[in-house]
């Protein structure tokens, strides 16, 4: 089972990108909290009224969001 869904956030072209490594769900938003907001919301939809252990997902699970940054230059 998993406790743990996985995101990864990035910007993209126009609008940061927040989508799921283990769930399919992607969203995108003006800025980082906006993303994560959007995050929360869809997860809650595609979990809602699923059977979550035929998803092999806990009842409880939490949410991992992983940040891409640009590099740096000097």
């Amino acid at each position: 089972m998993k406790h743990i869904i996985q995101f990864r956030i990035y910007q993209g072209e126009k609008a940061f990108v927040g989508e799921g490594i283990d769930v399919p769900i992607v969203t995108q938003g003006k800025n980082i909290d906006e993303v994560a907001a959007n995050l929360k919301e869809a997860l809650a939809l595609y979990l809602e009224g699923e059977n979550l252990a035929e998803l092999g997902i806990a009842a409880e699970p939490s949410a991992l969001v992983n940040f891409e940054l640009e590099p740096l230059h000097a």
